[in-house]
């Protein structure tokens, strides 16, 4: 197969559009969801088995390092919801165009920050 097309193999020299950004961290998000969910499952275990080990989930919970973990997943979480909320309002119709799927883009990541630092705000 004799190609004339450019071959480009340096993936740091593409530049994406903001929609491309966001597709690929809801893609991400989702992943850390799937792998957060275990050590949630994990938590609510030692939470129920006995008296001692909710006691010691709670000093678990309350180091900065514990914190960070769950800050890290529900900044994932929240940024899935709204980026599913905006890929549920394309799959009605709404923002299926170049420009508004650009605007949809922005909206998402605003909304996904300022909910972010809220949550950073609560586990603190």
């Amino acid at each position: 197969m004799n190609s004339k097309r450019p071959v480009n193999l340096d993936i740091t020299t593409i530049k994406l559009p903001l929609p491309a950004y966001t597709s690929i961290l809801h893609r991400l998000s989702g992943i850390l969801l799937f792998i957060g969910v275990g050590l949630l499952i994990y938590a609510l275990d030692l939470s129920l088995a006995s008296e001692e080990s909710f006691a010691d989930l709670q000093a678990i919970m309350s180091s900065g390092v514990a914190k960070l973990v769950l800050w890290v997943l529900l900044s994932g979480l929240i940024y899935h919801f709204v980026a599913g909320v905006k890929h549920l309002l394309m799959d009605v119709g709404i923002g299926e165009e170049l420009e508004s799927g650009r605007a949809g883009s922005l909206v998402t990541i605003v909304v996904s920050a300022v909910l972010i630092v809220l949550a950073g705000v609560w586990v603190w």
